[in-house]
């Protein structure tokens, strides 16, 4: 019963993009951060951070921020004008909108120290891999909350932006930005190609 309950959660959880003006309490959003605290992560060194924002004129001022750095890229990769005023317009209203943007952060600091670079890179992935388990736990926290979540990996191209509007110390590095509300939109559900595409193991005898 239990495995079915997971399965069940794991793939009735979508990526919800637009919410009800309805307000999230601070009991519930301490609750999807508690379950993103217990996921696994590399010696146990738990190197995530999470700023949790909720005012309105700091997501917006956030929000555009981000917009400018995405236009800029945009430029550089020839859109169109009409299409970067359109896209850009859509990102600030999505983050400006959704009550909760809680930003993930990378932190190094109580992760293993090496002397040589290759290994201090591998060490990083460990950390970019374990903020991942923290986030996948929050975003199934929140579906069984009754919460639309959507995870949104913007802050990697914007990172000194993010730090400058938000006052990030140079030692947490944003990582994602997670939309958080009551939904306002029931998407389908998105095709999974099968598990053979994705199995390489000799499984029973039988190639995946």
């Amino acid at each position: 019963m239990l495995m079915n309950h997971i399965m069940d959660s794991i793939k009735e959880r979508r990526s919800i993009r637009k919410y009800s003006s309805r307000k999230v309490s601070t009991d519930i959003i301490r609750q999807v951060l508690e379950a993103a605290r217990w996921a696994p992560s590399a010696h146990n060194a738990q190197p995530w951070r999470f700023i949790v924002l909720t005012d309105a004129s700091l997501k917006r001022e956030l929000s555009k921020a981000m917009a400018d750095v995405w236009i800029a890229d945009m430029i550089k990769d020839g859109i169109p004008s009409e299409a970067r005023e359109s896209m850009s317009k859509a990102s600030v209203e999505r983050f400006t909108h959704s009550p909760v943007l809680i930003v993930a952060c990378l932190t190094m600091k109580d992760m293993i120290k090496y002397a040589d670079e290759l290994r201090q890179k591998s060490e990083r992935d460990l950390a970019v891999q374990s903020l991942g388990a923290a986030v996948q736990n929050l975003l199934l926290a929140a579906h069984a909350k009754g919460l639309g979540a959507c995870w949104f990996c913007a802050p990697i191209f914007c990172k000194e932006t993010m730090r400058k509007i938000l006052k990030i110390p140079d030692d947490i590095e944003p990582q994602a930005l997670i939309t958080l509300g009551y939904p306002a939109e029931k998407p389908h559900a998105p095709s999974r190609k099968p598990l053979e595409t994705y199995s390489y193991l000799d499984y029973w005898g039988k190639k995946l």
